[in-house]
């Protein structure tokens, strides 16, 4: 039984680790963003961005450490996955910011519930992009 569960583990290891350190990056956006928007009362798209650049700095590194394990043969390479890595979550920023401004704006949602609802849809976008596109496996 326990060597069933071990090689399942490791057969669904990046899956799993991408939703752990996915559910830790989007505790941190949630919580950055309540801090700002409800304790701090910003105004809840500069919360919403602010809380999008923290969580973008924190899935990098534990993205690229612990949940593709990648690394980089140089400073160029680490940059290069850097720059995906910032840019695709930039792209899937815009759709936080949309949905947000949707939720919130014209469906009259409270902030804090719009931004739980849109992290669900961003958590799938996210690992395409990083699986795909910024720490794909080298061949050989």
């Amino acid at each position: 039984m326990i060597n069933q569960v071990h090689e399942l583990y490791k057969k669904y290891e990046e899956v799993i680790s991408y939703l752990f350190f996915g559910v830790l990056a989007t505790i941190v956006n949630i919580a950055v963003f309540y801090l700002f928007d409800t304790v701090l009362d910003v105004p809840y798209l500069y919360a919403n961005a602010i809380s999008i650049v923290a969580a973008i700095l924190f899935a990098f590194v534990t993205n690229k450490l612990y949940v593709f394990k990648s690394q980089s043969a140089s400073k160029g390479e680490a940059f290069k996955e850097f720059y995906l890595f910032v840019g695709f979550r930039l792209l899937s920023g815009v759709f936080d910011m949309l949905s947000m401004f949707i939720l919130v704006d014209f469906l009259t949602i409270n902030t804090n519930v719009s931004k739980i609802i849109t992290q669900f849809i961003v958590v799938v976008v996210n690992y395409v992009f990083s699986k795909w596109f910024i720490f794909k496996q080298k061949e050989g």
